[in-house]
């Protein structure tokens, strides 16, 4: 008798998109297959940051069979929920740096975020007891994926890991008490980062695209520009922050947000409860937000 022969499992080598989340009360991580189920590959490392320091997550090799997982059922957690690093870029789109009455700089301007101040796709955005200055800024997350330090523009790519969306949110009137600009209190209000839905791996978007994004507040777009208009650009970012800190996998640098900010609107327009904010990163994803006021 002629012995019969199997189907080859599907292998997904490239183009995968990776994201961390909570099933049955445990935080843990996979990868999205097209149907929408999630391969569960916490049983390889304990999570995605994780997996980024082992190697880079292109040569991860992920039966689509394993897929079982429907990504309804659980609840999606910031892309990488417990970055050492998260490195956010100020003014670095013309348009926003003209609407901030910010004068240029041969250098970017840098700002830490919290990585508790994270919240995933589909969770709310919160508005803080303290203020009703609740604005938007739509950014472009890239992760890190090799560690680094005093890397040099031209290699700065072999260090990215991949892409997604974020939202930089800020409370006005704490980034600016007086003449003060307070970056770390404006920035860091509990809930007001957003990040998600899910990481695009590097070898999916070639080197250098100029990758667009749309930010929406009630589906009526409010910010709109691409990558090719940053200021400065990624290899730049990356060689610049890896001068003065050691960048490791998992790292997030948001890369900045363009103009069309709340604030510098007439009048100027704040995020309230019950709206719903998207960033969009074409090739990518879309993150969502409701906004809630915070309670505790």
């Amino acid at each position: 008798m002629r012995k019969a022969i199997g189907k080859k499992p599907q292998i997904w080598e490239k183009g995968m998109k990776f994201l961390s989340f909570e099933h049955e009360g445990q935080a843990r991580w996979g990868a999205l297959a097209g149907n929408g189920r999630i391969v569960d590959l916490t049983e390889r490392y304990p999570g995605l940051r994780a997996a980024l320091a082992a190697g880079p997550l292109a040569g991860l090799r992920v039966e689509a069979a394993e897929a079982t997982l429907d990504v309804e059922a659980v609840r999606l957690l910031p892309v990488i929920p417990d970055p050492a690093r998260i490195l956010c870029i100020g003014v670095n789109y013309h348009s926003h740096r003209e609407e901030m009455q910010r004068a240029h700089s041969a250098q970017p301007t840098v700002f830490l975020r919290l990585a508790d101040t994270q919240v995933g796709h589909g969770q709310a955005l919160l508005r803080p007891r303290e203020s009703e200055q609740l604005d938007y800024e739509g950014e472009i997350a890239v992760v890190i994926g090799k560690a680094g330090r005093r890397i040099a523009p031209e290699n700065a790519w072999d260090h990215v890991a991949g892409y997604a969306p974020y939202c930089d949110a800020t409370i006005r009137d704490w980034q600016r008490h007086g003449t003060a600009q307070q970056w770390t209190p404006g920035k860091n209000f509990p809930g007001t980062g957003g990040f998600g839905p899910w990481l695009v791996t590097r070898d999916e978007i070639p080197d250098g695209s100029d990758l667009t994004l749309e930010t929406r507040l009630n589906g009526q777009i409010v910010q709109q520009t691409s990558m090719g208009l940053l200021i400065f650009s990624i290899p730049e970012l990356i060689a610049y922050c890896s001068t003065f800190t050691r960048l490791e996998p998992g790292d997030v640098i948001a890369t900045g947000t363009p103009g069309g900010v709340g604030g510098k609107r007439q009048p100027p327009l704040w995020m309230k409860p019950g709206d719903i904010l998207e960033v969009e990163v074409g090739g990518v994803g879309t993150l969502r937000h409701t906004i809630e006021d915070e309670v505790a």
